[in-house]
């Protein structure tokens, strides 16, 4: 029987992206095994590119299969195995820490609604509740979406610079949570991170010339 931790939840085969036709590709014939647990993204450049690449929000040339699931072949099932969103995003000024998991809820059938209740205390944010995000401080509307990400029970979450903001408290149940998270045998997380979480268990690294 084979070993769950050594199964892919994300197989990238040939992947290839530019902005534009005139511009030198950022990715050629780029292939990655993305195993269970956290992968870390390292690099001077393209690592935001990458996550919006592996999300299907931009979409280059080559092969993605998450868990028997291509994004060629079934971009709807693709996507819906897969937590990505910035909680920066100005369509979400206008919503409360509950409204954002609320409208967010479609994109993520499998979110754990007590789950979320517990990322919100972990994250010390329930007393925002009441507030617009755009009420909110950098950290405080991080620690909304994070509370989204951490429930959201998707095959492949992806988290870009998830500490931006964050005070030491919610930085430490941030890295317990995420360190939790990191056991369940199918599920992956892909994070950039230039602060903090260096004492997260890795299944692997990627580092981008």
């Amino acid at each position: 029987m084979p070993d769950p931790a050594s199964t892919p939840v994300l197989t990238v085969r040939g992947l290839c992206f530019a902005y534009a036709p005139d511009q030198a590709p950022l990715f050629t014939d780029w292939s990655a095994d993305l195993l269970p647990g956290i992968t870390r993204i390292e690099g001077e450049s393209g690592k935001t590119t990458l996550l919006r690449l592996l999300a299907g929000e931009l979409r280059g040339r080559g092969d993605l299969n998450l868990l028997g699931t291509r994004l060629d072949s079934d971009e709807a099932a693709y996507r819906l195995a897969v937590c990505w969103f910035d909680p920066r995003d100005a369509a979400f000024d206008a919503l409360t820490p509950e409204g954002l998991m609320q409208a967010l809820r479609p994109r993520f059938p499998a979110l754990d609604t007590a789950a979320w209740q517990r990322h919100l205390r972990g994250l010390d944010l329930e007393q925002h509740l009441h507030k617009q995000l755009y009420m909110l401080s950098t950290g405080s509307r991080r620690k909304a979406g994070l509370a989204v990400a951490l429930s959201a029970g998707c095959a492949l979450t992806l988290l870009d610079e998830p500490t931006g903001g964050l005070d030491a408290p919610s930085l430490a149940y941030l890295e317990d949570a995420l360190t939790e998270a990191a056991q369940h045998p199918q599920r992956a997380t892909v994070l950039v991170c230039s602060r903090g979480l260096e004492a997260l268990p890795l299944a692997g690294t990627i580092r981008l010339d």
